[in-house]
């Protein structure tokens, strides 16, 4: 478990980057924390570690954005099982050559492949915060 206190949006980004670098191709990673605990900006970070120079936005109301074709960003807020997920598709993106970053994975648990990175972000001040690593 590696554990990560940031003071603000940029040294969340920062810390994001370096992360990302680090991971392999078919790598899925689960993005936890409260409404505006800062996991797009995480994202956004992932973003700039790999590479992709393309605005990254909240998938909310699309549960899906994809980003230089390498990068897949997963909100599933509004989805209520792993067979919604599955009927959707967005399963099928799990273990290709990409990297999957999936928002409110609590939701698709059961379709969720073995082996994923799990990322927790808190709150801990009005900019500040802990984001845990498992």
């Amino acid at each position: 478990m590696e554990v990560f206190f940031s003071g603000g949006e940029a040294a969340t980004r920062k810390f994001a980057a370096a992360f990302a670098k680090g991971l392999k191709k078919g790598a899925v990673v689960l993005l936890g924390g409260d409404l505006g605990a800062g996991k797009t900006v995480f994202v956004k970070g992932m973003a700039e570690g790999l590479g992709i120079g393309e605005e990254v936005v909240s998938p909310t109301y699309t549960y899906l954005n994809v980003y230089g074709d390498y990068l897949y960003h997963y909100d599933c807020y509004r989805l209520s099982s792993g067979e919604d997920a599955v009927a959707l598709g967005l399963t099928d993106y799990f273990g290709g050559d990409n990297v999957c970053v999936v928002e409110w994975a609590q939701n698709i648990r059961s379709a969720l492949p073995e082996g994923c990175v799990e990322i927790t972000i808190e709150k801990t001040g009005e900019n500040e915060r802990k984001i845990t690593i498992q």
